[in-house]
C-alpha cells in the first residue's frame, strides 16, 4: 500500500507532463494484476482441495470393494 501511494505522489509531481496519467494508469494495472493473481491463487487452492476429496473419496470406495471381495 505505502508503494502505491509513492507512485500516486510521484504521479501528482510529474502531472504537468502527462507522466503524471501513464503511472497511475500503471499502478491501477498492477493492482489489478495483483487482485488476478490472488483469485487465482483461491481458485487453484478450492481445486486442489476437490481434487483432494475425490482422490480420498476413490481410495475410500475401493477399500470398501476390497473388504466386499474378502
Amino acid at each position: 500500500m505505502q508503494r502505491l501511494m509513492g507512485v500516486f505522489i510521484a504521479c501528482l509531481m510529474a502531472g504537468g507532463c502527462g507522466l503524471g496519467e501513464t503511472a497511475v494508469s500503471a499502478a491501477a494495472g498492477g493492482a489489478t494484476e495483483a487482485a488476478q493473481a490472488k483469485a487465482a491463487l483461491e481458485t487453484e487452492a478450492r481445486a486442489k482441495q476437490q481434487l483432494d476429496a475425490a482422490a480420498a473419496l476413490e481410495a475410500q470406495r475401493r477399500r470398501a470393494a476390497d473388504d466386499a471381495t474378502q
